[in-house]
């Protein structure tokens, strides 16, 4: 009889998964169980550890490219609209990793519970975020992978493969936050142009943007709570581990309202932008 699959072994099976559409469904569906097992509905699954792959499976279309040799298209266009949601579920599908990916990768490190709870969360609610997106693709005749892509997203996550704290001030407090200053600009781009398909990405837009505050909010929660535990200054940390990780600095304007709701005050973000950066 063989044994149960932990949590680890999930996270490092959506992980290795290559198809977009069945990583995220495997996902959700995984989700689903943590959380029937959470509440009692569903055999208890153990959290264990595994040894995940450096880079996660990816399908062969979109191609990927380097940042600067993506096309610009101009958002006001249908072919620009088109992109911009390309580029939204191309995040979006690296999202799912990096959340499960630190699930995988960090096992070894103790956390309660809730740690698992809340990246388990993040990552079917990341999934979610892609099929949605996918749907407003098809109804502009159009799918994911049809355009190229960023090929610098999972950059991030291997710089940080060692270091859990730097995962954590890098993904969620400063490129999840960065989310949250774009966002409500591209939610106008699609409502000025007013057809069902862009009426269909407001609405996908609408909820992504709610739930990547919780998602900016974990990170900095569990932020601290490593801070804490290792008697350190969790804006000295953040500051240091940034510059250590992140290439360049970070951009306003920001989204203070938003930032403030998910933990991150201004003195974590202004002091690591172009006009404040710390030496």
């Amino acid at each position: 009889m063989s044994a149960a699959l932990t949590l680890a072994d999930m996270a490092t099976e959506v992980l290795c998964t290559t198809d977009a559409h069945e990583k995220t469904a495997l996902s959700r569906r995984y989700a689903a169980l943590w959380f029937a097992s959470r509440k009692g509905e569903a055999p208890k699954i153990e959290t264990g550890t595994a040894n995940p792959p450096l880079q996660p499976g990816r399908p062969d279309k979109p191609e990927l490219l380097n940042p600067r040799d993506v096309p610009r298209r101009r958002p006001g266009s249908p072919e620009g609209r088109k992109a911009l949601l390309h580029a939204v579920g191309h995040i979006e599908l690296n999202a799912v990793d990096l959340h499960w990916d630190i699930i995988a990768r960090f096992g070894h490190v103790p956390f309660p519970i809730g740690f698992y709870d809340d990246w388990v969360k993040s990552a079917d609610e990341e999934s979610n975020h892609f099929q949605l997106i996918q749907g407003c693709l098809e109804e502009m005749g159009s799918f994911y992978g049809d355009l190229p892509a960023h090929a610098g997203m999972w950059r991030a996550a291997e710089d940080t493969a060692d270091d859990i704290m730097g995962r954590l001030a890098v993904v969620p407090m400063v490129l999840e936050a960065r989310g949250l200053d774009v966002t409500p600009g591209m939610i106008d781009v699609f409502k000025k142009a007013g057809d069902p398909a862009a009426k269909k990405a407001v609405a996908a837009l609408e909820v992504i943007y709610a739930e990547e505050v919780h998602h900016v909010a974990y990170g900095s929660k569990w932020f601290h709570f490593l801070c804490g535990r290792e008697n350190i200054d969790p804006k000295t940390a953040f500051h240091e581990l940034v510059q250590r990780y992140f290439h360049g600095p970070l951009k306003p304007p920001f989204n203070e309202e938003k930032r403030a709701e998910a933990g991150l005050p201004p003195d974590f973000y202004w002091p690591l932008s172009e006009s404040g950066a710390v030496s």
